[in-house]
């Protein structure tokens, strides 16, 4: 009896007081977009998403305290960070391009450029363990986390750990996909036009109709006459604008399905021809967060859409939705055009996503 007794008061006590529990917190959702799927075991509560946003843009997630998740997602580039390959810890270059964080909640298939995380909580541990990154030392992390005055109460608050001893990187994940599962955009030109609130000016609505193939409807838009077939929102569908889905778009000419530079999806199934498909990214807030594909290999939005109007280049697993289409320059500036109106300015200067500082 005096164990389970001894065992009970660790568990409700701390410090000689009850702990309190998280305050569940509800983030209001866009009526366009189906409802974000919250794991059972993290829901959103006030103190989780708080301790999140703190940890997100702290170096102390890394092993020497100098790189933090925001040092590759920046907000103000909705998320993404200007670089081809990230920089990580030492200066060291990543493998890939930092993506943008925009409605990453909502994507609720497999994560990262290759999909080798499952959900936002396996995601966030990935770049801490990357030598590349944060330097992948988590008994560091940790350790330095369990010391820290502050952080040690916050985990407490967030997730009734009695014993900070007990923290691990479990939750330190948590808290993470708590913060990144607010990151919601929906008020950009283009959620406005759907709303009723705004129209395209000439040029977007071309891009818009190259962009959903609105030639392929039996009624198309008689001002602009017989325009080409995008076949873009096949990947990348409204209104998070991808599908969630792999791809090889031609990046690559490639004859032996085992000679890519970057296995990408392959590397994680060891299916071969799955080599050389990446993750459709979205969209969202695209023309902030250049360079462009997993490698940031294009510089703009004008080198994205000449490079599918070419077909790309040849490999036996290629999509089919990669073609050349024939634009004329009105028509790649059109698309160009369009995908400027992806641009919610609201969402990266949301006072709720910029960095917040330890008390």
């Amino acid at each position: 009896m005096r164990g389970a007794f001894g065992l009970l008061l660790l568990v409700l006590v701390g410090c000689g007081e009850p702990l309190p529990e998280a305050t569940p917190l509800h983030i209001p959702e866009p009526d366009a977009f189906a409802k974000i799927i919250y794991p059972a075991d993290n829901p959103t509560t006030r103190e989780g998403l708080a301790l999140g946003r703190r940890l997100f843009f702290d170096p102390i997630l890394s092993s020497d305290s100098t790189i933090s998740c925001g040092s590759c997602h920046e907000p103000a580039l909705a998320f993404a960070d200007g670089q081809a390959r990230s920089i990580g810890i030492d200066g060291r270059v990543g493998r890939r391009n930092s993506p943008g964080l925009a409605n990453v909640g909502y994507l609720h298939e497999t994560l990262f450029w290759d999909g080798r995380a499952s959900n936002l909580e396996a995601q966030a541990l990935h770049p801490i363990a990357d030598p590349n990154e944060m330097g992948g030392s988590w008994p560091v992390v940790i350790s330095k986390l369990r010391r820290h005055p502050v952080y040690a109460d916050a985990f407490r608050e967030a997730f009734g750990l009695a014993d900070i001893n007990r923290l691990n990187p479990d939750h330190v994940g948590k808290a993470l996909a708590q913060f990144q599962r607010s990151l919601i955009s929906a008020d950009s030109k283009y959620d406005r036009v759907q709303r009723g609130e705004a129209t395209y000016t000439e040029a977007e609505a071309l891009g818009a109709a190259i962009f959903f193939d609105f030639g392929d409807q039996p009624e198309e838009p008689k001002w602009f006459g017989k325009i080409p077939t995008g076949e873009c929102a096949h990947c990348h569908t409204a209104p998070h604008f991808t599908n969630q889905r792999f791809f090889n778009n031609g990046l690559d000419e490639v004859i032996d399905l085992t000679k890519f530079k970057d296995k990408g999806r392959g590397a994680v199934t060891a299916n071969p021809y799955e080599n050389g498909l990446f993750r459709a990214p979205s969209l969202r807030n695209v023309a902030l967060t250049a360079p462009y594909m997993h490698d940031g290999r294009m510089a703009n939005l004008e080198e994205v859409v000449d490079h599918y109007d070419t077909g790309g280049r040849y490999a036996e697993n290629r999509s089919a939705n990669v073609m050349p289409i024939g634009l004329k320059p009105e028509e790649k500036a059109g698309l160009v055009a369009f995908l400027q109106t992806l641009t919610d300015s609201s969402f990266v200067t949301n006072p709720a996503y910029q960095p917040l500082q330890l008390k």
